[in-house]
């Protein structure tokens, strides 16, 4: 199984709502700071959102306000509810679970589109 698997992508125009969620299926990525990537065409990939296992938050200036990221302990999953989504915000986003030791594996998911437009 995969380590990471997204889902919640689609289409919704501007002003709009989505919610992403990604599945950690791994038990150690407990200890983990979960997060959200995204990347638009020809652009380099960048963060959006991150949140650590002790639940400490970080957002990108463009999304404060707009975005919120969460994650269920018990599920092991990490969600980000995207409000008042921008035609800017199109882009695929990816889930990242970056590990507590350098030394350690960072795992990334498959990417899911989001695009944003009327």
């Amino acid at each position: 199984q995969a380590p990471l698997v997204e889902s919640g992508g689609g289409l919704v125009q501007p002003g709009g709502s989505l919610r992403l969620s990604c599945a950690a299926t791994r038990s150690t990525f407990s200890i983990y700071t979960l997060g959200w990537y995204r990347q638009a065409p020809g652009e380099q990939r960048e963060l959006v959102a991150t949140i650590t296992s002790a639940g400490s938050t970080k957002y990108a200036d463009s999304v404060k306000g707009r975005f919120t990221i969460s994650r269920d302990y018990g599920k092991n999953t990490v969600s980000l509810q995207m409000n008042s989504l921008k035609p800017e915000d199109t882009a695929v986003y990816y889930c990242n679970a970056d590990p507590p030791w350098a030394s350690f594996q960072a795992y990334w998911g498959q990417g899911t589109q989001v695009t944003v437009s009327s």
